[in-house]
């Protein structure tokens, strides 16, 4: 048994010695990410890109533009941190736009249960963006990251909808500036 380590171990330093790089083993993790990623069905309004190129597959970003709703027209990035345990654990997600938002905070931190408690391993990247495109199509105000933005919306859904306007147009709402996201 120990001679045939030695032989895998010769040929990988003969193959190394050759100009190849050596192999890297992926993780369960990486496996499933690269199926979840191959399987994507994203909707029209959602762009994915890897900023550190297709070899890390494990930090990449999601980009998303409502269709409907208050948001509508806006442009919205995450950025999605996998760990190598992936699926059993969810993957760390954060909204990279400063964003008027009942369940996003203006730290970038995303109030979705799937995210959190309700999270399996049989749920995917494709669930994820499903899950944050809803965010921006029916915000939950029951739920809430954004206190503020959480009552306003309850309360007085025009004055939400003209608050959610500003802060994309890149005003103020309240004492908080918003770039502009359309």
């Amino acid at each position: 048994m120990i001679r045939l380590f030695k032989v895998k171990e010769k040929q990988r330093e003969a193959e190394n010695s050759h100009g190849r790089a050596p192999i890297k083993k992926q993780s369960a993790g990486e496996l499933r990410l690269h199926k979840d990623i191959s399987e994507l069905n994203l909707p029209k309004s959602c762009t994915i890109k890897f900023p550190n190129g297709k070899d890390d597959l494990m930090n990449f970003e999601i980009s998303i533009r409502p269709d409907e709703g208050y948001y509508v027209n806006g442009v919205f990035s995450f950025s999605f941190q996998v760990s190598s345990i992936y699926p059993h654990e969810a993957p760390k997600v954060k909204c990279k736009t400063k964003v008027y938002h009942p369940n996003i905070d203006l730290d970038g931190n995303v109030c979705l249960n799937i995210l959190r408690e309700d999270w399996k391993p049989v749920l995917s990247i494709n669930t994820i963006v499903y899950g944050l495109y809803h965010l921006f199509t029916e915000p939950n105000y029951e739920d809430p990251l954004n206190h503020e933005a959480a009552e306003v919306l309850r309360d007085n859904p025009k004055m939400f909808r003209s608050n959610v306007r500003t802060a994309m147009s890149g005003g103020y709402v309240g004492q908080t500036l918003f770039a502009r996201t359309m």
